[in-house]
Formats: structure tokens, C-alpha cells, sequence
């Protein structure tokens, strides 16, 4: 826990520069490609999960460990070969569970929020999910534990794995020469993230573009094929945590409806966007059946509400870190606590961004519970030892919070009812 949230401290700060940099980029070339709405969605979206990950809220049903302990030919040493062997372990792993998760009803759901996005940047690349509580592809590193990759180096090696995929996320990079033939390449992954009819579920490797080729799931960029980027059933959300559940609310809503018990077991296991028979007529989703020709979600919205998203996300890549490098001062069970205040933060505040009005009742419980904490600690999770009068400063933000988020709701009301009362 403290060691992966001391990484995340290094590598978050290298991430958002990137992503600054690409949309300083953008505007210089006249394309630019991050919508700050969008991106600012897409940041909590990996602000939540690297939470997730740091507080370990996941399960592995079978661990390595013992796969290795039971089926290991040999017991090889932490070299470097090793290490060579252990990434390429991984990526066919990652290919496997990757490409499951997009032909797998159930399993979409812990990956549609990767493919929310409408855009494709860095930014989007920060969209992991939260909704994967198990872990359920340990099996596919058998490879690895029959050669007796040690637990360490798995262990080690995976997060590497994990932040080698960020660099690809951008449509500035166009072709990589030669090493598209061995690398994922930034076309290549455009090419998976487009919902395009030729491109749906292509190129699903994630570092080494050998096992679509492999397996046959490979397809190039086409010059006479712009990629449009998102899911066919849109998310028309800013909130992350409501885009991890959403095809599990469909999920278990049609499977609730479903009359015929087999459809009720089944639909979990079908390929993924599947529904019983009749229900997209009985019981219609929003769908994009023209991706040439479809309105983007949130490309109109108050300039004064962006900014204050930005800053609210600012705010909170800023608690987030101080709670990652202080996990040791913060201790046990208080940082399970500081994690959900930042759940309910993300929450309020991207609810905010899609002008909800319930946003205020979220905020409200926010600043209720965040100065509750600060009377019962005394301080704001012993940040005063840092910073002097840091419990005032948290106090005064939630307040100033609280009294934005009444603002901007009471006056998309007036302009809603101005609206109706117009028509």
C-alpha cells in the first residue's frame, strides 16, 4: 500500500505534465484534442482508481504465488533475462484479459470506462476502472509461473507494464516507422479505441503488437477511415464512478426483465451488448448507429463551470498525493476513511459538471462530513504537523465549495426555468 502510493506520488506530477504538454501542443497546431471538460473527467477517473488500487480494495481469487508453488518447472533467479521473460509473460496476459473484457457481456462492464471517452488523449488514458473488485485472469500467467518467474518480479514488473501504455493515447503521433510492426503504436491503438465498424474490437495488445497478429485480431489505421472514438452506447456522463456501473445496471436490469430463465443466467456470458430477444424495442437504450453523424456529450457548457472543475480536480490531486505520501502518518483504519471522502469528492463534483441538481445534496454531505472529521481528528489527518492552520485552509475550501456548487445550481435553474417559461 504506502510503497505503490510513494510511485504514484513520482508518477502522477509526470503524467500531468504530459498531458499539459499535449494540449499546449494541440492548441499551437490548431487540433486540439482535450476538451478540458473531457479531460478533467478523464484525471478523476484515474485519480479513483489509482485509490482503488493503493487502498486495495480488489481480490485475487487464485494468486500467482500459489499457481507458481504448484505447477513451476524451474526456480529462476531476479536477473534481467528474468525480467525480460516476466514482462512477456504479462503482455500476452494483458492481451487475453484485454480482448476477453470486450467480447464478454459481464466483463465489459470493468472496461467500458476505459472507451468512454469521446476523444482520444493522453487524458483518456487515466480512465481505469474501479468496478474490477476481483481479479479473475490470474490463470492466464501460467506461462510465467511454469518457468518460475518469481512473485517479485510479477509484482514488480506489472505496474511498469501498466504505465508503459499511457505514451500511445494521442492523435499527434501519426506512424513510428519500423517499429509499428513491433510495438503497439499509437495508430494501432486509435484503430481499437474507434467505433468505426471496421475497427470495432481490433488490437488489443498493449505493449507488443505480435499477438494480434498472432491471433488474428489485427487491423491497420486506414487512411480513408478517420477513427471516431467512443462506445455505441454512450456514456453522456462527466461522473466516472457512474460510467464503472453502467453496463452492469443494464446488465442486471434486462436480466431482471427477462422472462425465459436461460436469458436471465446467459446474458452475463453472451458477447458483449447483447439483450434478449425483442428488448431493444421493448426497452430502448441510446445507441449510435451512425458514427459519422452524432452529438459529443458536454461540448457546450459555462466557461465558469469548467474552470472551477479544473480547479476542483486540482484541489483534489493535491489531497490525494498528501494521502499517498502519508499513509504511514495517516495509519490504519483512517485512510480507508480520507479514500472514501475522496470517492464522495470525485462524485460531487463530476455531478456538478453534468449540471445535475442533486449535485448540491452530494456537496452538502461532503462539507458535513469533511469538517465532522475535522472536529473528531482535531486536524485534517495530522496535515497540520506539515502545514500550520492546514484544518482552517481544508475547512475554508469546503466551505467555498459548498457555496460555489449552490451557485452554479440555483442559476442553471433559473436558466432552465427561463427556458421553458421562453418555449
Amino acid at each position: 500500500m504506502e510503497e505503490y502510493g510513494k510511485i504514484l506520488v513520482f508518477v502522477m506530477p509526470i503524467f500531468l505534465i504530459l498531458i499539459i504538454l499535449e494540449k499546449i501542443y494541440g492548441h499551437y497546431k490548431g487540433e486540439d484534442t482535450s476538451p478540458n471538460m473531457d479531460s478533467v473527467s478523464s484525471v478523476s477517473s484515474g485519480m479513483v482508481n489509482s485509490l482503488k488500487d493503493v487502498l486495495g480494495l480488489s481480490i485475487t481469487l487464485v494468486s500467482y504465488d500459489w499457481i507458481a508453488s504448484k505447477i513451476a518447472l524451474f526456480e529462476l533467479e531476479a536477473t534481467v533475462l528474468t525480467y525480460v521473460i516476466g514482462f512477456i509473460a504479462i503482455d500476452f496476459y494483458g492481451y487475453w484479459s484485454h480482448r476477453l473484457s470486450h467480447q464478454i457481456n459481464f466483463l465489459w462492464n470493468k472496461h467500458a470506462i476505459h472507451h468512454s471517452s469521446e476523444e482520444f488523449n493522453l487524458a483518456c488514458a487515466l480512465r481505469q476502472p474501479i468496478s474490477s473488485f476481483v481479479n479473475l485472469f490470474t490463470f492466464l500467467l501460467i506461462p510465467a509461473a511454469l518457468l518460475g518467474v518469481p512473485s517479485k518480479v510479477i509484482a514488480i514488473t506489472l505496474p511498469i507494464h501498466l504505465f508503459l501504455q499511457f505514451w500511445y493515447h494521442t492523435k499527434h503521433i501519426k506512424k513510428i516507422g519500423f517499429l509499428e510492426q513491433i510495438l503497439v503504436s499509437p495508430s494501432h491503438h486509435r484503430v481499437h479505441h474507434a467505433i468505426n465498424p471496421e475497427y470495432m474490437d481490433k488490437n488489443h495488445s498493449q505493449i507488443f503488437i505480435i499477438w494480434d497478429k498472432l491471433f488474428g485480431t489485427f487491423q491497420a489505421e486506414l487512411a480513408a477511415v478517420p477513427p471516431v472514438f467512443g462506445i455505441t452506447r454512450p456514456a453522456r456522463t462527466w461522473n466516472p464512478i457512474r460510467i464503472n456501473f453502467q453496463h452492469l445496471s443494464l446488465l442486471i436490469t434486462d436480466a431482471w426483465r427477462a422472462e425465459n430463465w436461460k436469458d436471465k443466467f446467459t446474458i452475463w456470458f453472451k458477447p458483449t451488448g447483447w439483450r434478449p430477444e425483442n428488448f431493444e424495442e421493448k426497452y430502448p437504450v441510446t445507441k449510435i448507429t451512425n458514427v459519422y453523424n452524432f452529438e459529443k456529450y458536454g461540448t457546450l457548457h459555462s466557461k465558469k463551470l469548467m474552470y472551477w472543475s479544473i480547479f476542483q480536480a486540482i484541489v483534489t490531486l493535491l489531497l490525494i498525493s498528501y494521502l499517498y505520501n502519508s499513509i504511514a502518518i495517516i495509519g490504519l483504519p483512517n485512510v480507508f476513511i480520507y479514500g472514501a471522502f475522496i470517492f464522495l469528492t470525485v462524485y460531487s463534483y463530476t455531478e456538478l459538471m453534468d449540471t445535475r441538481k442533486i449535485s448540491i445534496l452530494w456537496e452538502s454531505i461532503r462539507f458535513v462530513v469533511g469538517i465532522g472529521l475535522i472536529f473528531y481528528f482535531g486536524d485534517w489527518f495530522g496535515m497540520n504537523q506539515l502545514f500550520p492552520f492546514a484544518s482552517y485552509i481544508i475547512a475554508g475550501y469546503l466551505l467555498l465549495s459548498l457555496v460555489v456548487t449552490l451557485y452554479f445550481v440555483k442559476s442553471n435553474f433559473e436558466k432552465q426555468t427561463l427556458m421553458v417559461l421562453q418555449f
